[in-house]
């Protein structure tokens, strides 16, 4: 009985741009586990907290109620993909991270940013009318 009531309480687990977010912290933290140790407060900690605020950003969202303030959290999570892009981008330059792995993220990061498009696009379509 507790499963089915928590299933039924879910909301923002079922969208599949959060889905994928959470997907790509994964895929993140996996990538700057092995960036220089005195990077840890620095550049990893900044691209680490660019990619969970990602996922959290739709979760926010999500729960808003107005079109305006749901619109505002997935543009923030937007955001924060671009964020962790140029991280990345800087952790290319510095040798940290193959150009070959930064690729992919940056495959799965068009991904997420599709999805919150879709998102976004969604909620305007059924807001005009």
């Amino acid at each position: 009985m507790k499963k089915q009531q928590l299933q039924k309480t879910q909301g923002f687990e079922q969208l599949l741009a959060w889905q994928k977010a959470q997907d790509l912290a994964v895929y993140i933290y996996e990538l700057t586990k092995d960036f220089p140790s005195e990077e840890k407060f620095a550049l990893t900690s900044q691209i680490r907290r660019a990619v969970t605020s990602v996922s959290a950003n739709i979760a926010e969202g999500y729960g808003r109620r107005s079109a305006k303030d749901k619109i505002q959290f997935y543009t923030i999570g937007y955001g924060s993909l671009l964020e962790l892009k140029s991280h990345l981008h800087l952790a290319v330059r510095l040798g940290y991270l193959q150009k070959e792995l930064f690729n992919t993220a940056v495959d799965k990061i068009i991904d997420v940013q599709k999805l919150i498009n879709a998102l976004i696009s969604s909620i305007r379509r059924n807001d005009s009318t």
